[in-house]
């Protein structure tokens, strides 16, 4: 519960444990060789995660 209301209130550790397995994600889909398509978006998947740890590295604590 106080994850989802941490994200509502644009708090930084929700945000940046969502970028976090975003970013792993986006690794997992790179190293996998069963499927074309999760190896297409896997460095989208990658960027995303990385610009929004970025970004929410500077909201409040």
């Amino acid at each position: 519960m106080s994850f989802l209301s941490g994200l509502l209130r644009l708090r930084r550790g929700p945000w940046e444990n969502l970028a976090t397995v975003l970013i792993a994600l986006g690794v997992v889909m790179l190293m996998q060789p069963f499927f074309l398509w999760a190896y297409t978006w896997s460095f989208l998947v990658t960027l995303l995660g990385t610009v929004m740890f970025i970004i929410t590295s500077h909201f409040p604590e």
